[in-house]
């Protein structure tokens, strides 16, 4: 991580990531309750200290989605299926599920002491940050990309083994319920993630055929991290997703972004009398919800026009003296070219219909 001392000498970190930010926020805020599921959502720089390669940048943006408030397992399935089905949205198909569980404060000790002891008659064979990472946290060396590391790794104890019965019941419910739901993954007993907060399901979805770097989202559980940012206890689960990393998937499949729907309003005003009768009907719509502009230049229908085509709005509403006088509107789709006249009574009711 980025840390460093201020001018007046205090440690700073820059986020490294986000889902800390959006507990100790959960926290502050005070949004814990009885029975309450609280789903959120972030989009924010992050910072790591780290060598710059394909993929991975000292400075990236992540979005990412967390549910705070219940244990039940339908959750992490949810959690899931929301981030496998964004990807599909956007076009992606070769996804891979990759899925486990890392045991919660109850069984993870007894695993650790056998992870170490198998690590510790291996610890030549390690690489130089894993022979620290494993006096340190040795669930982080399951995590090591260094070949060597991988191999010697093949024959660790599986932490799925020591699993107590409450974690196990847990993972077997999210394994069961993705199948039912028709979500396939892959059992991956080294997938620890690269933080210490985890408990119980974590996972990341992994785009096939990119290179190396080919996570574009990953998560889990975390069911102590509001506890130990001054709540209460608070199960939660959620996952990140690095925005540079999904362009360059996209890129590399030739998938092109969405097209933006375009639902705004914009009124063209012919005259001061338009503008005056019209005005009124503007803000009615705004006022229920209607994305809404005009222009504010005196310029001609032609040059309002090109503008409500440069805004990406879905209509325009065109008064002019005949729609003052019949008040009505003549509303212009730019999609499909068509054209409606409109009673101004029915305006705002009618745009809400058609486009929202």
């Amino acid at each position: 991580m980025y840390t460093f001392e201020d001018k007046g000498g205090r440690s700073l970190t820059l986020k490294p990531e986000g889902t800390a930010s959006v507990v100790r926020f959960y926290v502050e805020k005070k949004y814990y309750g009885i029975k309450k599921l609280d789903k959120m959502f972030y989009i924010s720089p992050m910072f790591r200290y780290e060598r710059p390669q394909a993929g991975r940048y000292r400075q990236h943006h992540q979005f990412g989605v967390e549910a705070l408030g219940s244990d039940n397992p339908l959750v992490d399935v949810e959690v899931i299926s929301l981030a496998i089905m964004f990807y599909k949205g956007i076009g992606l198909e070769n996804l891979e599920l990759k899925l486990n569980s890392v045991g919660c404060p109850e069984c993870r000790p007894q695993y650790l002491q056998e992870l170490k002891s198998f690590l510790e008659q291996g610890r030549e064979r390690l690489c130089a940050d894993c022979q620290v990472r494993m006096d340190k946290n040795a669930l982080r060396v399951l995590d090591c990309k260094n070949a060597a590391c991988k191999n010697y790794l093949v024959e660790a104890p599986k932490i799925t083994e020591f699993l107590c019965k409450e974690c196990d019941l847990h993972f077997e419910e999210v394994k069961s319920t993705l199948s039912r739901v028709n979500i396939s993954y892959i059992l991956d007993p080294y997938l620890v993630r690269g933080l210490d907060y985890y408990t119980k399901t974590t996972f990341e979805i992994v785009a096939v055929g990119i290179g190396a770097q080919d996570s574009i989202a990953g998560g889990g559980r975390y069911d102590g991290l509001v506890e130990m940012l001054g709540g209460p206890p608070t199960p939660a689960v959620g996952f990140g997703a690095g925005i540079e990393r999904l362009i360059a998937t996209m890129k590399k499949f030739g998938i092109e972004p969405p097209e933006h729907e375009a639902r705004g309003v914009f009124f063209v005003f012919l005259d001061d009398n338009a503008r005056s009768a019209g005005l009124p009907l503007l803000y009615a719509c705004r006022a229920l919800g209607i994305s809404c502009d005009m222009d504010h230049f005196g310029r001609s229908m032609k040059a309002q026009m090109k503008a409500a085509n440069k805004g990406g709005v879905r209509s325009v509403v065109i008064i002019g003296e005949d729609e003052v006088a019949k008040e009505t509107a003549i509303i212009r789709d730019f999609k499909t070219k068509d054209q409606k006249e409109v009673a101004f009574s029915e305006l705002p009711q009618y745009i809400i219909k058609e486009y929202y």
